[in-house]
């Protein structure tokens, strides 16, 4: 009888080194701790508008009417699907001139449920107080929070651009921040028409709207020319107001439009930060081991020499 030259592949054949193999994979799956690369991630603090115009229903989802807060929390759920793992984020509001943070900036993942149910509490009923000062108030407060927290923690910003009391349209500067201290982006969400403000009560419940007589209204400058008539109790995204903000702190701005508006730029590259990420390879000797399993245990195959031989028998041929 031949015998195999190669006796590489009558090791191979033999089955024994399998299953002690694959244990030791299986053992290397539940005992390996997670293995740190860099990669690009992402760190933001996410400050919603909480105040009264944010209750306006002038925007849609899948064509049914909702309040600018629920499409900006709709706009945040969906992006951070997108986000790598390694990310962190948290979440603040902003009312009257402060930012307050809520949730500091934790890694995505790991946290993913827990910052899913904390965005789905955010709302209106956390307003402390009805007044809204954006430039020199919110988003300074947030840019504040953001250096605090260090790490290169950038800041989204979401509102419609609405103040009470109301400020003059070149009132764009926010004060004592510099161009460039933190990155990050101002989105604005709301309709293009003015809409009446609900008006809410202090556990949240909608109690009718506002009247022209009930808030400030814009009064002109002295000597300057006669303006429209303001109707500061309706209300409409102020795009030109938070575009030139954004400039001014070197910050990106972004409209809402969509639920998924916001997948690029909180993905933008020019954002993102190499960090060293603890990734779970213990897939890996999982499947290594799972495949010896399969090969340990599937049906010997016999070769096609032996079947014949076994099998089959020639039948001579009578000659007549």
């Amino acid at each position: 009888m031949k015998r195999d030259a190669r006796p590489w592949r009558r090791y191979l054949r033999g089955r024994w080194w399998q299953l002690p193999l694959a244990a030791l994979l299986l053992a290397a799956a539940v005992l390996m701790p997670p293995v740190e690369f860099r990669r690009p991630v992402f760190r933001y603090v996410v400050t919603f508008d909480i105040t009264q115009s944010m209750d306006v229903e002038d925007v849609a989802i899948g064509g049914k009417p909702v309040s600018r807060i629920a499409f900006a929390k709709a706009a945040i759920s969906d992006a951070l699907q997108h986000l790598p793992c390694g990310s962190e984020i948290g979440w603040s509001v902003f009312t009257n001139q402060r930012s307050l943070l809520l949730v500091a900036p934790v890694e995505l993942c790991s946290n993913y449920d827990a910052l899913l149910s904390s965005l789905d509490r955010i709302g209106g009923n956390m307003r402390w107080i009805n007044s809204s000062v954006i430039a020199q108030g919110g988003i300074y407060s947030a840019i504040r929070a953001a250096t605090e927290l260090g790490h290169h923690t950038d800041v989204v910003f979401i509102t419609d651009g609405q103040e009470a009391p109301p400020v003059a349209p070149n009132e764009t500067t926010v004060r004592d921040i510099p161009q460039g201290l933190v990155h990050g982006w101002l989105i604005g969400v709301g309709g293009d028409q003015p809409a009446p403000i609900p008006k809410t009560n202090a556990d949240g419940v909608r109690t009718g709207y506002w009247q022209a007589d009930e808030v400030r209204q814009v009064r002109p400058e002295p000597g300057a020319p006669a303006v429209a008539e303001s109707h500061e109790e309706r209300s409409q995204l102020r795009e030109t107001y938070l575009e030139a903000v954004a400039g001014h702190l070197g910050f990106g701005y972004k409209r809402l439009v969509a639920p998924t508006s916001l997948r690029v730029p909180l993905t933008d590259a020019r954002n993102a930060h190499p960090m060293p990420v603890a990734t779970d390879i213990r897939w890996m000797p999982a499947l290594l081991a799972l495949i010896l399993l399969v090969w340990r245990f599937l049906p010997a195959r016999r070769s096609a020499t032996a079947g014949e031989s076994v099998g089959v028998r020639s039948i001579p041929v009578r000659a007549d």
